[in-house]
């Protein structure tokens, strides 16, 4: 099942050069996939945790027309989760 889903995003194409912003001690890379339905919500969330870098990646279903749009609701996305689970992403 991991193959499979490597093999559909390896086709893809990630937004490059666009800045992270810290949220609550999390760093958030929004990361969006341009795919053949538009831009996909994509990103990396990380943090510190008692001395080790956490890191935590995520794709959601959710995509927008253009990358500004999903750079925008990737990071609504991810305070959301932020919000919701705190450091308990990284379980």
């Amino acid at each position: 099942m991991i193959e499979f889903i490597k093999r559909i995003f390896s086709s893809q194409e990630k937004a490059k050069g666009i800045p992270s912003i810290l949220y609550n001690d999390f760093e958030i890379r929004p990361q969006p996939v341009h795919d053949s339905n538009g831009w996909r919500v994509s990103g990396t969330i990380t943090k510190e945790v008692d001395g080790i870098l956490k890191e935590h990646e995520f794709v959601r279903a959710d995509s927008c027309a253009d990358q500004e749009s999903a750079v925008a609701l990737t990071l609504r996305k991810a305070q959301q989760f932020i919000d919701e689970q705190g450091e308990r992403i990284f379980d």
